[in-house]
């Protein structure tokens, strides 16, 4: 089940995601989080799945929040204190303790929380360790099993080789070519992810993604300005993209 506003932002192709991070459960950070992109102008904020930080956001912003988690229990209680949607996925912090998440756990993963929430909207990450091809049969799969929204990932695990503009589009190319292959084999929104930058969001929904989301070009940033400032500029280059047509 798409929630209304979200729905209308994927129709538009300019969805904007927020993320505070999996693994951040600092309360004030979080919110700070949330409303800096209520600020800026996202469309939605993902944050860990604890009911105390969706409280936390919703005091803070009244924007649709998303519970991300990795354990399908855990949404539960962030649903009960009023999460709007759910993320399997937001896998990238696992990486680099050489934690990996085949197709057959995230489907699993998939199957356990649609029988805990059957009415939820449930968004998948499909992991980028996966050949392409291998993504977009998960993404299939996913969908089947009841995946109302499929992410794609990369980018934290790309070593861009040079800097500026360049290395900006060398970091978001995974998770780019991912959301090209699987936008094209899925009738759900594709939200693209991991990596991304104001320009590298144009990309992405030329791609084919129906928006993008976006954690540590905002969530690291030490001020509200800063914060805010980087969330407009993520709205301006969607807004001047989306109108644009995918990429064939």
């Amino acid at each position: 089940m798409l929630h209304p506003g979200l729905q209308a932002a994927f129709a538009r192709r300019n969805a904007l995601k927020i993320i505070s991070g999996l693994n951040n459960f600092n309360g004030d950070r979080v919110a700070a989080v949330a409303r800096a992109a209520a600020a800026g102008g996202a469309t939605f904020v993902d944050i860990a799945a604890s009911p105390e930080l969706v409280r936390r956001a919703r005091q803070a912003c009244d924007l649709p929040i998303c519970t991300s988690a990795v354990e399908p229990e855990a949404f539960v209680a962030a649903v009960a204190a009023g999460a709007d949607l759910i993320e399997i996925g937001n896998f990238d912090c696992f990486y680099a303790q050489g934690r990996r998440f085949e197709a057959e756990e995230v489907l699993a993963l998939t199957r356990a929380t649609r029988a805990l929430l059957p009415q939820v909207m449930l968004s998948v990450t499909v992991p980028h360790v996966l050949p392409l091809d291998a993504q977009v049969q998960l993404a299939e799969d996913l969908v089947r099993a009841g995946a109302d929204v499929i992410q794609t990932e990369g980018g934290t695990s790309s070593q861009p080789a040079h800097g500026g503009v360049l290395g900006a589009i060398e970091k978001a190319a995974p998770t780019l070519a991912a959301a090209h292959c699987i936008s094209r084999a899925v009738d759900v929104p594709v939200l693209c992810a991991s990596g991304l930058t104001d320009v590298t969001a144009p990309l992405a929904i030329a791609a084919g993604a129906a928006g993008i989301g976006v954690g540590s070009a905002v969530n690291r940033l030490n001020s509200k300005v800063a914060m805010v400032a980087a969330v407009r500029s993520l709205v301006a280059a969607l807004e001047s993209s989306a109108v644009a047509p995918a990429i064939a």
